[in-house]
């Protein structure tokens, strides 16, 4: 196992043992903000190496991941969770969109089994955060008018997540590999070491679930381990569709068996007030992104390479 899940595993066992432990919230912004930076340059450099024409029909191929999705997990949650609309779009739009920590891990898997991927998988990671929040408020939201789309829209496209990955893609494409040189011992030699503290981080939010999984009952737990696996294979076959690597495909599958925990809730808290936060955030953050850095990624890796036929 990588050494940075274990970082997250002692802030798991921190906070469930009610530690003090604790990270100041400037140094966790710091945190995130240098990974969104790190993965959004990364896939620049490798752009810039690419023709960006020839991305098109697998862009269309992704976004369609993104948008068709919620359509099954919605009526899921409907039925089997019981949940009202606000709750059911809410958690759709959750899992409909992505982790950019997941990925971040990911991208930490296959860097540790030299494991190249495509350096387009940034640039998914975009493209998938934004479609499942929108149909998963639509669907929640179809019978009724809301007055905060504006406000939603300003929210999605310039949220901290969004503009720091797109704004390092943009950069390292400008810039080209040249270019960043100078940047790489701050920005690439540093992202292990700046992923451990972020996962440590997130372990003790993710011990704070704890008592809200026991409240909410069985089916968010369930909802959480079940969910991923089906969706990321859905994302390791489009994977292979629009011809990915081996490494491409496993991330594609990462990113559809993600679940999102800031994006998210930060766009369902001004669409949807009604709706309960503690239940998406519970599932997504308390169970599926666990699950996902230490089943779910050497999984999806395992039916990437089986799709590809063993090979790397």
């Amino acid at each position: 196992m990588d050494p940075v899940i274990w970082f997250f595993a002692l802030g798991l066992v921190a906070g469930l043992a009610k530690s003090d432990l604790r990270m100041p919230p400037a140094i966790y912004d710091l945190l995130s903000m240098l990974l969104l930076l790190t993965i959004g340059l990364k896939g620049g450099v490798e752009l810039a190496r690419s023709p960006f024409a020839g991305l098109v029909p697998q862009m269309l191929a992704v976004l369609a991941i993104g948008f068709l999705l919620p359509f099954v997990l919605y009526p899921a949650a409907r039925v089997f969770g019981r949940l009202g609309r606000a709750d059911a779009g809410s958690l759709a739009a959750h899992y409909g969109s992505v982790s950019v920590a997941t990925f971040a891990v990911g991208v930490a898997f296959l860097a540790d089994r030299k494991v190249e991927y495509d350096p387009q998988m940034p640039l998914f990671l975009v493209l998938l955060e934004v479609p499942a929040i929108v149909v998963g408020i639509l669907l929640a939201r179809r019978k009724q008018a809301t007055g905060r789309w504006g406000k939603l829209m300003h929210e999605i496209f310039f949220g901290k997540s969004i503009v720091l990955l797109v704004g390092g893609l943009l950069i390292g494409w400008v810039a080209g590999p040249v270019g960043i040189a100078s940047l790489e011992p701050f920005f690439f030699d540093l992202f292990k070491g700046v992923l451990a503290l972020f996962l440590l981080e997130m372990g003790l939010i993710a011990a704070s679930q704890a008592r809200a999984i026991r409240e909410n009952g069985l089916f968010l737990a369930l909802f959480g381990l079940l969910v991923p696996v089906p969706m990321a294979m859905v994302g390791a076959l489009v994977g292979l569709g629009i011809g990915l690597s081996a490494g491409g495909t496993t991330l594609l599958a990462v990113l559809a068996g993600s679940a999102s925990y800031i994006a998210a809730p930060a766009a369902i808290r001004i669409a949807m007030p009604e709706a309960n936060p503690s239940l998406s955030l519970t599932a997504s953050l308390g169970v599926t992104f666990p699950f996902n850095i230490f089943i779910g990624i050497p999984v999806y890796f395992a039916i990437a390479n089986w799709l590809h036929g063993g090979g790397g």
